[in-house]
């Protein structure tokens, strides 16, 4: 192998494909082309951006206030009661006394919707209630003293999407549980991602008794109903988000492993794969510079369905009550509620839309990328 001045071999010299290649930049013109694709993708950012502001736009605290002076920033920190006058450990700022306390002595600036995911409304009264444009003004401020008339009966106080059976806003825990959903489907899909790119690489890489004992193992595996794990799962261990996440990682990983696996294959004898093995390239760095940008091509396309798997994974495991445990806010709990509750239609259709334009917007977006990356759109 032939050296350079300063040491470094010729193989430096190989180098990895810029991100803004040319080949890159003629996939994101026709990403782009795809009108469909390119307007899911910024409708989904925007999702995203609320239910990731969540906190901001409906909470049942003060984004920011200032009391005697003081800037509080109740929507990151909690306060003691006393601060306020009271004698709680913790201060709830729904209480019309220190309401009055903060006016008093200096403003509050509240989010749009003054409920968080999981604040309980009202009493019996106010249970189930349809969205406030299917009310009369009377309903709306049924549970405030002067009624219609009440300068607190606000649209900030209003139920933009009704409540639920324990009286909490619907909206709220809509905007709080896509945040969940995304927040799953997007961890779950990229180290499945990582889990199923590494074992397709070493399989197809190496071949021979390396790939044939990983494929009857995946077969193996991929045989296990992964539906009953979770609910034995759920039966001897506590319900939760990491809990949960872990368990349908062990079946997740397996869905790339084939498409890695071929694409490994095919080019692991290719004329400038052996040249860099002739050059004393190590293994590891043919694997990963010169075999995986081929391999995440096919990768990359699979990703947004793997998303919108993830997504209907979740509110299905959550509608059957094997999913998140209870005061989690999540999609599939609002579906379960529409079914216990008939005499609410609006529960089941909120719940229908935003599931189906998530599922719907991913899935344009997965159509868009699998054809930006097709490569007899990329080059004719």
């Amino acid at each position: 192998m032939q050296e350079t001045k300063d040491g470094h071999s010729h193989n430096s010299q190989l180098q990895k494909e810029p991100f803004f290649s040319p080949l890159n930049v003629y996939r994101w013109r026709n990403f782009k082309k795809n009108h469909r694709g390119w307007w899911s993708l910024w409708f989904f950012l925007f999702f995203c951006f609320c239910s990731f502001s969540a906190e901001f736009i409906a909470n049942d605290r003060p984004i920011i206030a200032s009391y005697k002076g003081e800037l509080l920033f109740p929507v990151f920190f909690d306060y003691s009661d006393e601060k306020f006058g009271g004698n709680l450990a913790i201060a709830d700022f729904r209480d019309p006394l220190i309401q009055n306390e903060i006016a008093k002595h200096g403003w509050a600036v509240w989010p749009m919707v003054r409920y968080s995911y999981n604040t309980i409304v009202g009493n019996k009264t106010v249970a189930l209630a349809p969205p406030f444009w299917l009310q009369s003004k009377e309903e709306r401020c049924i549970n405030y003293p002067l009624r219609s008339s009440d300068p607190e009966c606000t649209i900030s106080r209003w139920n933009w999407l009704g409540t639920d059976d324990l009286t909490r806003d619907i909206f709220a825990r809509v905007l709080y549980g896509l945040r969940v959903s995304i927040i799953f489907s997007i961890l779950l899909t990229l180290v499945s991602t990582i889990i199923g790119i590494t074992v397709g690489a070493i399989q197809g890489y190496f071949g021979g008794w390396v790939d044939l004992i990983f494929q009857r193992f995946i077969e193996i595996w991929s045989s296990v109903p992964s539906l009953y794990v979770v609910i034995i799962m759920a039966a001897i261990l506590a319900q939760g988000f990491w809990i949960l996440l872990g368990v349908m990682l062990l079946f997740q990983w397996v869905t790339l492993v084939g498409v890695v696996r071929a694409e490994f294959l095919r080019a692991r004898n290719f004329t400038y794969v052996d040249a860099a093995r002739a050059l004393g390239v190590p293994n590891s760095t043919i694997m990963i510079r010169h075999l995986l940008p081929n391999a995440m091509v096919a990768a990359l396309t699979y990703m947004p369905f793997l998303l919108t798997s993830g997504v209907s994974l979740l509110t299905s495991l959550d509608y059957l009550g094997f999913g998140l445990p209870a005061g989690y806010a999540s999609l599939g709990e609002l579906m379960r509620q529409a079914t216990t509750n008939l005499n609410a239609p609006w529960i089941g259709l909120t719940g229908f839309v935003i599931i189906a334009v998530m599922l719907s917007l991913l899935a344009f977006i997965g159509e868009a990328v699998r054809d930006a990356f097709d490569p007899r759109k990329t080059f004719q």
